[in-house]
């Protein structure tokens, strides 16, 4: 029975992301989404309270997915600067595979919705700009990026930048991947933002 009920809420939670892929397609409803999966909205209720649970159901998938490759990286990667570029990557591609949940990712399908969705869209997004933060105290302990680095400063550009491909990319309708132009992106933001060099004002005259 619990195999089954489970088997249940994961096809609603699948059926509902696939719907957040349609841009311009129906108004996301719990009687829409009951009629896609063929069931009623009571049927719904039995594996989800509300409509707003259902979304947290996404956003538990969203965080599960990138945490667990993101604890991988710090695990495997000995390098800081590998470890950035792995995270930024991840973030990109994540977007990229899953349409329907970067609108999650970026709250426009949130803004008629529970104001606690958002807040865990927050929550998830510090989590994700503290790893940042890591890997690149990380790579200012070494030689890869200068030891007086504002590293707090330099997570946050990067998820700045990741959350602003996210946006382009459900703008869009989804035609501008987000990943399309990161092999040539990546080396400008390490040159110009994370290989930090003594500012003018310091050298010495």
């Amino acid at each position: 029975m619990g195999g089954r009920a489970g088997n249940r809420r994961l096809e609603i939670l699948q059926t509902l992301a696939a719907m957040l892929q349609q841009p311009k397609g129906e108004k996301i409803t719990t009687a829409a989404l009951a009629g896609r999966l063929e069931v009623s909205e009571a049927a719904l209720y039995r594996h989800f309270a509300s409509k707003a649970q259902m979304y947290e159901g996404l956003i538990e998938f969203i965080e599960s997915s990138l945490f667990s490759t993101i604890n991988r990286i710090a695990a495997d990667e000995t390098s800081g600067l590998r470890q950035t570029e792995l995270i930024v990557a991840l973030l990109l591609g994540f977007a990229d595979k899953n349409p329907g949940l970067t609108r999650v990712l970026v709250g426009d399908v949130l803004v008629n919705e529970d104001d606690r969705l958002q807040a865990r869209i927050n929550q998830l997004l510090d989590r994700v700009e503290a790893s940042l933060r890591q890997a690149l105290r990380l790579a200012a302990s070494g030689t890869e990026l200068d030891g007086a680095a504002d590293v707090a400063t330099l997570a946050n550009l990067l998820l700045a930048y990741a959350q602003g491909r996210w946006l382009q990319f459900v703008k869009s309708g989804f035609s501008r991947s987000p990943t399309a132009q990161w092999p040539a992106q990546w080396p400008r933001l390490q040159a110009a933002c994370l290989i930090q060099t003594t500012p003018a004002s310091q050298l010495q005259q």
